[in-house]
C-alpha cells in the first residue's frame, strides 16, 4: 500500500460521519457485550484492572469493525 492510499484510507477513516457511526455502535454494540459478558462481576463489585480493560477493548472492537465496514463501503462506491 502506498503512501497516498494510506492517507486516503486514512482520511476516510477518520472522517466525521465515519467516526460518528463507529461511536455510535460502539456505544450500543460494547454495552450489550459488556452486560453479556461482565453482567456477573459488575453486580458483585469484582472490577479490577483486567476486567476494566477487558471492557475496553469490548467497546474497541465494534468501533473497528464499524470504521473498517465504513470505509471499504465508502471505497467501494467511489
Amino acid at each position: 500500500m502506498n503512501g497516498g492510499m494510506r492517507e486516503g484510507w486514512l482520511g476516510l477513516a477518520m472522517s466525521g460521519p465515519v467516526v460518528r457511526r463507529a461511536l455510535k455502535y460502539a456505544v450500543v454494540v460494547g454495552v450489550v457485550l459488556i452486560s453479556i459478558n461482565h453482567a456477573d462481576a459488575l453486580l458483585r463489585g469484582e472490577m479490577d484492572a483486567g476486567r476494566l480493560l477487558k471492557m475496553g477493548l469490548t467497546v474497541l472492537v465494534p468501533c473497528v469493525v464499524s470504521s473498517l465496514s465504513s470505509v471499504e463501503a465508502m471505497r467501494a462506491g467511489r
